[in-house]
């Protein structure tokens, strides 16, 4: 796999992604200073940044990197750790749309997620100022800046006034 770009294998084909512009990663990095900042001091897993990989799939692969992700203490510890691809999915994943992201493209990707395993896709559209929560057997919830994001079950206690995202 090419390391000098970003990249998603999905069902085998390799789709290389452009670099992230200026707000996409402001608010990618605001996203995972918050989510990190949780669930460390909390001790309730692990949050990655956006480099990581995750096996969804094998023959053909699908392999994915959302912005931000998490995974809980309780399923750490039931593998081992290691210093490639993270086999299985995230418990949530983060991500924050670009502009040159198709709608379709974005919401296929988070359904191959929650299709995977993840228990919650949360897609950050800078555009509009709005969050949207996907998870399994619930309906998709879009929240604007003057709402809480709340994390609850898959992170709990976690709490995000909206307004602190997207300040400028």
């Amino acid at each position: 796999m090419p390391d000098n770009v970003r990249w998603d294998l999905r069902e085998g084909e390799l789709r290389i992604m452009s670099p992230a512009g200026e707000e996409h990663g402001e608010i990618a990095m605001l996203m995972g200073e918050f989510i990190s900042h949780h669930v460390r001091t909390r001790g309730l897993g692990k949050a990655y940044a956006a480099e990581t990989g995750y096996i969804l799939a094998r023959e053909p692969d699908t392999v994915l990197a959302p912005d931000v992700s998490f995974i809980r203490s309780e399923r750490l510890a039931e593998r081992p750790r290691n210093r490639g691809l993270i086999v299985g999915p995230p418990d949530l994943a983060v991500e924050v749309v670009s502009p040159s992201d198709s709608k379709p493209k974005v919401m296929q990707k988070a359904d191959d997620w929650l299709t995977a395993g993840t228990q919650a896709v949360w897609l950050v559209w800078p555009d509009t100022r709005t969050v949207t929560v996907l998870r399994p057997d619930h309906d998709q919830l879009t929240l604007s800046e003057r709402e809480t994001l709340e994390g609850d079950p898959v992170v709990p206690g976690f709490r995000l006034e909206l307004a602190e995202l997207f300040r400028r």
